[in-house]
């Protein structure tokens, strides 16, 4: 979509706290890089979580009174597309900083919207599925009174009220004021649509990540365990593999730990004084695309059901085979046998075998990789990441009545 095609497009996103990097903080700025380098417009309107910490005690006390719902998000962003005039609006992240009120301020200014799901918010209030360690659908298709009974957001009752509010009586605003639904993989849309949401309005667009311009070259130097360090992300069922491992003697290259969390002190201390294992905490961009390059096998060892796997298609870029949990969105990505193995969720022995067998036998280890690297190649590319939003978005006008392509919002609303 180019020349007369060329879209004007507000990008929605409430960005992470810095001290707890997101997956989808990367993928609102690649997607605004690829857009814009095919001659879209792109334009953002963003709120930063990092910004709550230096308001005045008293608007950061009503944040949480606000997450539900927030008045300031729906006239500021009012103002910014009656400036901007999109011709459509991509959403993303809401929390906690924004609210559903968006989406009022879209169809308050006739203005289509698409949203991106990362993960499954719009069906569990921590948008996880996975509550003490254990799969949860409890508040799927009905109440969201459970996740405050049991205290899912960050362990607390309290704090999982505004969650569990947002969730429960935002949800109908979601689900009519939305034109388009972006899944990331199969499985989550699968679930989703389980769960009650518009079937019609659900599409999948994977993730797509840039050419690293790097592909390994020879075994490997370590096995490399990239991302949040927590019980969900599956760190004490590699810590159990591992010393199953070593038990049988090793696999000859040490295990990395790269990434922060709830159990990074854990995980530290159970590093040192190992020579097998080498705890590095949190990487910026490039020394993650070191690590992953330089590893025989990057694994992904999740316990929750996990919509996609940026690591995945990342380390098949680089021509690096995956181990990852037999679950979710990583199911999906890992085809097993062929780009990568999988494992048995939360199975230690099972996580070991895998391991075990794809650092010790090198052939299946290079052949793993390389086809990893034509996977990628064919399904995640930034060019066929482009190609899917322009469809989306193309779809989107073209079923909204009265829209021209290209030339700002109409000048009513509609029936919504």
């Amino acid at each position: 979509m180019v020349g007369e095609d060329r879209l004007r497009i507000l990008v929605v996103h409430n960005r992470y706290r810095s001290a707890q990097p997101s997956g989808e903080d990367r993928v609102v700025d690649r997607e605004h890089r690829v857009l814009a380098e095919a001659g879209h417009d792109v334009v953002r309107f963003e709120r930063r979580s990092d910004d709550i910490a230096d308001m005045p005690v008293l608007e950061r006390a009503l944040v949480p009174l606000r997450v539900p719902w927030n008045p300031a998000g729906r006239r500021d962003l009012r103002a910014r597309l009656r400036l901007v005039r999109p011709d459509i609006v991509h959403v993303h992240n809401t929390f906690p900083l924004l609210s559903a009120s968006v989406l009022e301020a879209c169809a308050d200014e006739g203005v289509p919207v698409v949203a991106s799901l990362h993960n499954y918010q719009q069906v569990c209030p921590t948008g996880t599925l996975h509550r003490g360690g254990t799969d949860c659908a409890e508040c799927v298709g009905r109440s969201t009174l459970p996740a405050v009974r049991h205290g899912c957001y960050r362990g607390s009752r309290l704090a999982s009220v505004p969650v569990a509010i947002a969730r429960g009586v935002t949800r109908h605003v979601w689900w009519s004021r939305v034109d388009r639904f972006l899944c990331v993989s199969d499985a989550q849309r699968r679930i989703l649509v389980d769960s009650g949401m518009p079937a019609d309005r659900l599409r999948v667009k994977h993730h797509f990540v840039p050419d690293p311009g790097i592909v390994r070259s020879g075994p490997g130097e370590h096995v490399l365990f990239l991302g949040r360090m927590s019980g969900p992300k599956g760190l004490p069922t590699l810590m159990r593999a591992w010393e199953s491992l070593a038990e049988r003697g090793g696999l000859g290259v040490p295990l990395v730990l790269a990434g922060g969390g709830e159990l990074e002190d854990e995980a530290r201390r159970w590093a040192d004084g190992r020579s097998d294992v080498r705890y590095l905490g949190l990487q910026d961009e490039a020394g993650c695309r070191r690590l992953t390059a330089a590893a025989a096998a990057v694994v992904l060892p999740s316990t929750t059901r996990e919509t996609f796997g940026l690591v995945v298609v990342e380390s098949m870029a680089m021509g690096v085979p995956v181990v990852a949990a037999r679950l979710g969105g990583l199911a999906e990505l890992v085809v097993d046998g062929t780009t990568g193995l999988l494992h048995e969720p939360g199975d230690p022995d099972s996580l070991a075998d895998a391991l075990h067998t794809v650092v010790t036998d090198t052939g299946l280890n290079r052949r793993l990789g390389s086809a990893g690297r034509r996977r990628y190649e064919q399904g995640f590319t930034p060019a066929t990441g482009l190609a899917a939003l322009e469809t989306a978005y193309r779809e989107v006008l073209e079923n909204v009545s009265g829209r021209v392509t290209g030339t700002g919002p109409p000048e009513s609303p509609g029936p919504r």
